[in-house]
Protein backbone atom coordinates (compact mmCIF):
# COMPACT_ATOMS: atom_id res chain seq x y z
CA UNK A 1 0.00 0.00 0.00
CA UNK A 2 1.24 3.47 -0.84
CA UNK A 3 2.29 5.62 2.08
CA UNK A 4 3.00 9.32 2.51
CA UNK A 5 6.57 10.35 1.90
CA UNK A 6 8.36 12.17 4.68
CA UNK A 7 10.44 15.18 3.82
CA UNK A 8 14.14 14.52 4.30
CA UNK A 9 15.76 17.85 5.16
CA UNK A 10 19.14 16.25 4.48
CA UNK A 11 18.29 15.17 0.92
CA UNK A 12 21.31 15.47 -1.33
CA UNK A 13 20.57 15.80 -5.05
CA UNK A 14 22.08 13.19 -7.32
CA UNK A 15 25.34 14.53 -8.72
CA UNK A 16 25.66 15.00 -12.45
CA UNK A 17 28.94 14.30 -14.21
CA UNK A 18 29.87 15.45 -17.68
CA UNK A 19 28.31 13.00 -20.13
CA UNK A 20 25.57 11.73 -17.79
CA UNK A 21 22.24 11.05 -19.49
CA UNK A 22 19.36 12.96 -17.92
CA UNK A 23 15.61 12.50 -18.28
CA UNK A 24 13.61 15.71 -17.81
CA UNK A 25 9.97 15.39 -16.81
CA UNK A 26 8.96 18.96 -16.05
CA UNK A 27 10.74 20.04 -12.87
CA UNK A 28 11.66 16.41 -12.17
CA UNK A 29 15.00 15.61 -13.82
CA UNK A 30 16.39 12.12 -13.25
CA UNK A 31 20.01 11.06 -13.73
CA UNK A 32 19.56 8.03 -16.00
CA UNK A 33 23.26 7.18 -15.96
CA UNK A 34 23.20 6.80 -12.17
CA UNK A 35 19.88 4.88 -12.30
CA UNK A 36 21.46 2.43 -14.77
CA UNK A 37 24.45 1.96 -12.46
CA UNK A 38 22.08 1.38 -9.52
CA UNK A 39 20.14 -1.26 -11.47
CA UNK A 40 23.35 -3.07 -12.42
CA UNK A 41 24.55 -3.07 -8.81
CA UNK A 42 21.14 -3.93 -7.30
CA UNK A 43 19.49 -6.20 -9.86
CA UNK A 44 18.13 -8.46 -7.13
CA UNK A 45 16.20 -5.52 -5.62
CA UNK A 46 14.71 -4.17 -8.84
CA UNK A 47 11.58 -5.72 -10.35
CA UNK A 48 12.09 -7.02 -13.88
CA UNK A 49 9.11 -7.92 -16.02
CA UNK A 50 7.50 -7.13 -19.35
CA UNK A 51 5.39 -4.26 -20.60
CA UNK A 52 3.21 -4.16 -23.67
CA UNK A 53 4.56 -1.90 -26.41
CA UNK A 54 0.97 -0.88 -27.17
CA UNK A 55 0.69 0.70 -23.69
CA UNK A 56 2.81 3.60 -24.92
CA UNK A 57 2.04 6.21 -27.59
CA UNK A 58 3.15 5.57 -31.14
CA UNK A 59 5.04 8.84 -31.44
CA UNK A 60 7.49 10.39 -29.05
CA UNK A 61 8.33 14.03 -29.59
CA UNK A 62 12.04 13.45 -29.06
CA UNK A 63 12.83 10.30 -31.05
CA UNK A 64 16.11 10.62 -32.93
CA UNK A 65 15.42 8.68 -36.13
CA UNK A 66 19.12 8.19 -36.85
CA UNK A 67 19.53 6.48 -33.47
CA UNK A 68 16.51 4.13 -33.47
CA UNK A 69 18.05 1.44 -35.67
CA UNK A 70 21.21 1.21 -33.54
CA UNK A 71 19.55 0.47 -30.18
CA UNK A 72 19.53 -2.96 -28.56
CA UNK A 73 15.93 -3.89 -27.74
CA UNK A 74 17.08 -6.78 -25.54
CA UNK A 75 18.17 -4.19 -22.95
CA UNK A 76 15.22 -3.56 -20.59
CA UNK A 77 13.52 -0.17 -20.52
CA UNK A 78 13.09 1.61 -17.16
CA UNK A 79 9.79 2.63 -15.58
CA UNK A 80 9.48 4.85 -12.51
CA UNK A 81 6.54 5.04 -10.10
CA UNK A 82 5.49 8.67 -10.52
CA UNK A 83 2.43 8.49 -8.31
CA UNK A 84 1.08 5.66 -6.17
CA UNK A 85 0.76 2.60 -8.41
CA UNK A 86 1.39 4.52 -11.65
CA UNK A 87 4.55 4.20 -13.70
CA UNK A 88 6.07 6.16 -16.56
CA UNK A 89 8.84 5.36 -19.02
CA UNK A 90 12.02 7.25 -18.09
CA UNK A 91 14.57 5.33 -20.14
CA UNK A 92 14.20 3.30 -23.33
CA UNK A 93 12.04 5.43 -25.64
CA UNK A 94 14.14 4.48 -28.68
CA UNK A 95 14.14 0.78 -27.74
CA UNK A 96 10.37 0.84 -27.35
CA UNK A 97 9.94 2.58 -30.70
CA UNK A 98 12.24 0.08 -32.44
CA UNK A 99 10.28 -2.82 -30.92
CA UNK A 100 7.04 -1.27 -32.19
CA UNK A 101 8.44 -0.93 -35.71
CA UNK A 102 9.63 -4.55 -35.61
CA UNK A 103 6.15 -5.74 -34.60
CA UNK A 104 7.27 -6.90 -31.14
CA UNK A 105 4.41 -6.90 -28.64
CA UNK A 106 6.30 -6.57 -25.35
CA UNK A 107 9.70 -5.59 -24.00
CA UNK A 108 11.48 -6.31 -20.75
CA UNK A 109 11.30 -3.50 -18.21
CA UNK A 110 12.81 -2.60 -14.87
CA UNK A 111 10.28 -1.07 -12.54
CA UNK A 112 11.56 1.33 -9.89
CA UNK A 113 9.41 2.22 -6.92
CA UNK A 114 9.34 5.75 -5.55
CA UNK A 115 11.91 5.00 -2.84
CA UNK A 116 14.29 3.64 -5.48
CA UNK A 117 14.19 6.42 -8.04
CA UNK A 118 13.70 9.55 -5.92
CA UNK A 119 17.38 9.58 -4.96
CA UNK A 120 18.24 10.19 -8.62
CA UNK A 121 16.54 13.59 -8.80
CA UNK A 122 19.21 16.17 -9.56
CA UNK A 123 17.88 19.12 -7.53
CA UNK A 124 16.56 19.66 -4.03
CA UNK A 125 13.79 21.83 -5.47
CA UNK A 126 12.60 18.88 -7.56
CA UNK A 127 12.80 16.57 -4.54
CA UNK A 128 10.67 18.89 -2.40
CA UNK A 129 8.12 19.27 -5.21
CA UNK A 130 8.09 15.50 -5.78
CA UNK A 131 7.33 14.70 -2.13
CA UNK A 132 4.45 17.19 -2.23
CA UNK A 133 3.19 15.80 -5.54
CA UNK A 134 3.32 12.19 -4.30
CA UNK A 135 1.53 12.98 -1.06
CA UNK A 136 -1.18 14.93 -2.91
CA UNK A 137 -1.86 11.82 -5.03
CA UNK A 138 -2.59 9.78 -1.90
CA UNK A 139 -5.76 11.80 -1.38
CA UNK A 140 -8.67 10.02 -3.02
CA UNK A 141 -7.24 6.53 -2.47
CA UNK A 142 -9.05 3.90 -0.45
CA UNK A 143 -7.44 1.84 2.33
CA UNK A 144 -6.37 -0.84 -0.18
CA UNK A 145 -4.41 1.75 -2.18
CA UNK A 146 -6.78 1.85 -5.16
CA UNK A 147 -7.27 5.24 -6.72
CA UNK A 148 -10.78 6.51 -7.17
CA UNK A 149 -9.62 7.94 -10.49
CA UNK A 150 -7.96 5.11 -12.43
CA UNK A 151 -7.41 7.15 -15.60
CA UNK A 152 -4.01 6.81 -17.16
CA UNK A 153 -1.92 9.93 -16.78
CA UNK A 154 0.65 11.47 -19.05
CA UNK A 155 3.89 13.06 -18.03
CA UNK A 156 4.92 16.41 -19.38
CA UNK A 157 6.51 14.91 -22.49
CA UNK A 158 3.47 12.83 -23.32
CA UNK A 159 4.60 9.30 -22.54
CA UNK A 160 1.78 7.11 -21.32
CA UNK A 161 2.16 5.38 -18.01
CA UNK A 162 1.79 1.66 -17.49
CA UNK A 163 -1.41 0.39 -15.91
CA UNK A 164 -1.57 0.61 -12.12
CA UNK A 165 -0.69 -2.52 -10.21
CA UNK A 166 -3.52 -5.00 -9.74
CA UNK A 167 -3.44 -6.49 -6.21
CA UNK A 168 -3.30 -10.11 -7.42
CA UNK A 169 -0.42 -9.35 -9.82
CA UNK A 170 1.79 -7.44 -7.39
CA UNK A 171 4.73 -9.85 -7.64
CA UNK A 172 8.21 -9.56 -9.08
CA UNK A 173 8.18 -9.86 -12.83
CA UNK A 174 4.48 -9.26 -13.43
CA UNK A 175 2.57 -6.02 -13.84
Amino acid sequence: MAHPLKMNDNFIPCPVAVGDELYPNGIFVFNITKITEYIQESADRVALGKVAVSDFPKEFSFINEAYVDSVDISKPVVLAEISPGRYTLIDGHHRLEKARRMGINSVRAYKLGVEQHMRFLISKEAYLAYVGYWNSKLKGMDKMGHSYDNKKIKDTVGTKTAEPYEPDRNTRGYW
